[in-house]
């Protein structure tokens, strides 16, 4: 099964020759490999590159542990360079090599390499890391695939697509998998073997349970606001169990800093202004987070929002959670605030309408809102095209809000 992903593959080949070191970012087992590896690989073959002059290494595998050291990676890959002809350095997982800027900033210096690098770990996306490669670093944010990415794969079957996605996510290799507890069984292991394992040995945290049993809880409350305080309470309370909120804050940071949850704080539309505490978090891949409670509360309402979110994320947009204020001292909540640019769009997931009152209670936070900014409901229901109601508000299915990128602008 090969799953085109031309979204990143057409940045790629964008950013192609522009002396820059581009930086393949993305959680673990989203497909960033594959896309280098196998995708721009196979585009560089078919533009007429020599095989010989596309160098690829992934410290991520035993084979090449020796070139996790930067002297033995510097002479390897300059003893490959033979003539003058453009070559294409693919440089898998690169924070597993020790003091990898100094060798990446190196590379700049040969005029025929064209540097392509990925990794797992924000951290090595810091801003003291760009700084040290003096503005360029080029980054492409992967994504495990989005819902429009393995449609085709269902013959177009709307039904049955979302219910595999909204239980088993969009982590590649999932859909190398025919039966249901094949797809559970690799989670799993990915989840435990791959994702913890790499966040428990990468910030030598001692205490895995505690940081287990944190995920299961913002797994359980995707979609509602959090804070270190409120979680600290939650562990004394309900497991017995003594952690700071120094030490949730910073356990929060190790996921986020492995692509895994993403955190979103609230933003005051009326006031402009963000409010740090409380916030929401988001998991990248619906499969994980379904996974790290064992596939217990599949809630479609939250998991819908969650996806949402998501999409907004590949397609660019900076999102926040929105704060309105509707009277007095009475405030309300808008899902998504997202911004691109000079574009914004405010938006409110509502799985199912079925009455005025639901109808009116969705639409209340949106009308309370003076600017000119789009405003949309998305929802699940079945609506043939995307329209705006007697008060401008723009009604959308969640279909064509994820198969066409273009959806908020219709």
């Amino acid at each position: 099964m090969k799953i085109k992903r031309d979204f990143y593959l057409t940045q790629l080949i964008d950013r192609k020759h522009n002396r820059m070191i581009k930086i393949v970012s993305g959680i673990r087992r989203c497909g960033k490999s594959y896309l280098l590896s196998e995708l721009f690989t196979q585009h560089l073959l078919d533009e007429g590159v020599d095989r010989h002059h596309i160098i690829h290494i992934d410290l991520d595998t035993r084979d090449n542990l020796e070139y996790r050291n930067p002297d033995a990676c510097n002479q390897y890959v300059k003893s490959l360079i033979k003539d003058d002809n453009m070559y294409y350095l693919l440089l898998d997982e690169v924070q597993l090599m020790e003091d990898f800027v100094s060798v990446l900033n190196g590379f700049l210096h040969i005029k025929n390499l064209d540097v392509y690098v990925t990794g797992s770990n924000s951290k090595f996306l810091s801003s003291d890391i760009v700084t040290e490669f003096r503005g360029r670093g080029d980054e492409i944010r992967v994504y495990p695939l989005s819902f429009a990415e393995i449609y085709p794969i269902y013959d177009n079957n709307w039904e049955k697509a979302w219910g595999d996605y909204t239980v088993y996510g969009g982590i590649p290799l999932v859909f190398t998998y025919k039966k249901e507890e094949d797809k559970v069984k690799y989670l799993k292991n990915l989840f435990k073997e791959t994702y913890l394992k790499d966040i428990i040995e990468r910030n030598r945290i001692k205490s895995t349970e505690e940081l287990e049993e944190l995920l299961n809880i913002l797994a359980s409350n995707i979609g509602s606001l959090v804070n270190p305080q409120k979680l600290t309470a939650t562990f004394k309370s309900v497991k017995k169990v003594d952690l700071s909120a120094p030490t949730i804050k910073q356990y929060l940071d190790y996921l986020q800093d492995a692509f895994f949850v993403n955190k979103v704080l609230r933003y005051n539309i009326k006031g402009k202004k963000y409010i740090n505490t409380p916030f929401k978090c988001y998991f990248t891949d619906i499969g994980l987070r379904n996974t790290s409670l064992y596939f217990r509360q599949i809630e479609e309402t939250h998991i819908m929002e969650n996806i949402i979110y998501n999409e907004l994320q590949i397609r660019g947009y900076n999102v926040d959670v929105g704060e309105v204020n509707i009277g007095g001292n009475r405030m309300t909540e808008v899902d998504f605030v997202a911004n691109l640019g000079n574009k914004r769009y405010y938006i409110q997931s509502a799985l199912t309408m079925p009455t005025v009152e639901k109808i009116m209670q969705e639409k209340k936070s949106l009308l309370g809102i003076r600017d000119g900014f789009k405003k949309i409901i998305i929802t699940k229901e079945n609506i043939l095209r995307a329209y705006q109601d007697e008060d401008g508000i723009t009604i959308m299915s969640l279909k064509e809000f994820l198969l066409n990128k273009n959806s908020l602008d219709i």
